[in-house]
């Protein structure tokens, strides 16, 4: 059985268990796949990674919104309205 590992690094449990810090250091920024019995169990994502890809999942998500909008008819409002 294959399966699909996305990331270039792997480490196993029990490399991950040794040493935390070396683990994530071997990605080098990026997410190490982390192995059990030589299958992906999950990956292990450094902060900054993670933060990188919350902005851009929030920034698909708001562009799904402004398009969702842009197609609405608009509305003429002064300030003093507001």
């Amino acid at each position: 059985m294959t399966n699909l590992i996305l990331t270039e690094i792997t480490a196993s449990v029990s490399e991950l268990k040794r040493n935390p810090m070396g683990t994530v250091a071997a990605g080098e920024g990026f997410p190490v796949a982390i192995l059990n019995r030589n299958k992906p169990a999950f990956y292990c994502v450094p902060a900054k990674a993670y933060e990188i890809l919350m902005d851009k999942l929030e920034d698909l998500e708001l562009n799904v919104l402004a398009d969702a909008r842009k197609d609405r008819p608009e509305i003429d409002v002064t300030l003093d309205e507001l």
